[in-house]
């Protein structure tokens, strides 16, 4: 399910328009400049009609988002850091994007206001990409943590975001909350805004600032882990309404086939390879598992949102992870290499392990670890 929003709204975000500089309007933003104090006053912002008030709230000048979302005019911003303060309204996701190209790329970081209060949550805070539009929460579960933060007062938060990495900081500035080692988004500059339903004020952006923070990517702690599958090949994705598996499904002896690499946490990432799509797609993956001789492996898969599995041609195993369902997968409906693990009978040689992988919600993908046992 996809956001659609009006060709004025992103006709507006297009636009250059003049933002506020300590109470001077400059023109881009740039490194050179050390402090940029937004004003929060209806000028400086891109909303949409009746979706944002400007006013004073716990004494101090405040933007009310109530819907929608509100983008800072003319703030091209890379790397630096950027703090603000937050008090949520309700339950609603609080969301700040970043280098937002777009709507459709940007990168996010946001709260899960109903765990105010809940100092134990590990889902409190979250970053996510969007990718073609998809907001990707469901395919990056290990990108949230736990966070101090409350309802009914103020709360401080601090992004230091430098080249591929985020360090993001709730109410306490000696101990990040938050340690992104990869921004996964495709931008590298953007827009500044704010979505869900708070109070915004005391919104300060420090261009180029990035606290010794590495602008290289932090290690993946699977790296040098050999189980996981990363050499795959895909199919092209087959669009269907059908909501159960057909054979038919089953890629023909002609199919075409594309290699594939798994990203970051041995995940195939198909919506960065496929993009958004409104139809339910199917799409196969295949590896080739070399064995010694007959033996059985255990294979803990990660997948979104469903699977089918096939093992030298013969059924295997199927299952579904859908969000909000009866069958949705630990943790919280997400892919993860917790999702679920079964036994594969292996022959001496090659062996041909074929994945059907189905898509209806959100990002879609999967991560196979191969255990020796």
């Amino acid at each position: 399910m996809y956001k659609t929003f009006s060709f004025f709204f992103l006709l507006l975000l297009s636009t250059h328009i003049m933002a506020q500089k300590d109470g001077k309007r400059p023109g881009r933003s740039s490194s050179s400049e050390s402090r940029i104090s937004v004003a929060l006053k209806a000028d400086n912002w891109i909303t949409q009609r009746d979706s944002v008030e400007f006013l004073n709230h716990r004494s101090v000048s405040a933007m009310k988002v109530m819907r929608g979302t509100a983008i800072l005019k003319d703030i091209d911003f890379s790397d630096g850091t950027i703090e603000y303060d937050m008090e949520p309204l309700n339950n609603a996701m609080v969301m700040a994007f970043f280098r937002q190209g777009s709507l459709d790329e940007r990168e996010c970081f946001y709260f899960r206001t109903y765990v105010a209060g809940n100092n134990e949550a590990i889902d409190a805070i979250q970053y996510t990409p969007y990718l073609g539009g998809v907001n990707m929460w469901d395919m990056m579960p290990h990108y949230q943590g736990n966070a101090s933060f409350q309802r009914d007062k103020w709360n401080h938060i601090k992004l230091v975001i430098s080249g591929k990495q985020m360090w993001v900081y709730v109410n306490d500035s000696s101990r990040p909350a938050l340690k992104i080692p990869r921004l996964e988004g495709s931008t590298t500059h953007g827009s500044i805004a704010f979505e869900g339903q708070a109070f915004i004020s005391n919104l300060v952006i420090k261009p180029g600032q990035t606290e010794d923070l590495s602008p290289l990517e932090g290690p993946d702690p699977t790296d040098n882990d050999p189980r996981y599958i990363r050499d795959w090949k895909v199919s092209a994705p087959l669009a269907t309404n059908d909501v159960d598996f057909s054979n038919a499904f089953m890629p023909a002896k002609e199919a075409a086939w594309e290699p594939i690499w798994a990203e970051r946490r041995g995940l195939v990432n198909l919506t960065r390879k496929f993009g958004p799509s409104k139809e339910r797609r199917i799409v196969w993956l295949k590896a080739n598992i070399h064995a010694a001789g007959n033996e059985s492996r255990k294979l803990n898969l990660g997948f979104s949102d469903e699977v089918w599995v096939f093992i030298n041609g013969k059924y295997l195993y199927v299952d579904k992870n859908l969000y909000g369902m009866p069958l949705s997968k630990f943790p919280d409906g997400r892919c993860s290499i917790e999702n679920t693990a079964f036994n594969v009978p292996l022959q001496p040689g090659d062996n041909e392990l074929l994945i059907g992988v189905a898509n209806s919600f959100f990002g879609w993908g999967i991560i196979a670890r191969l255990d020796n046992y």
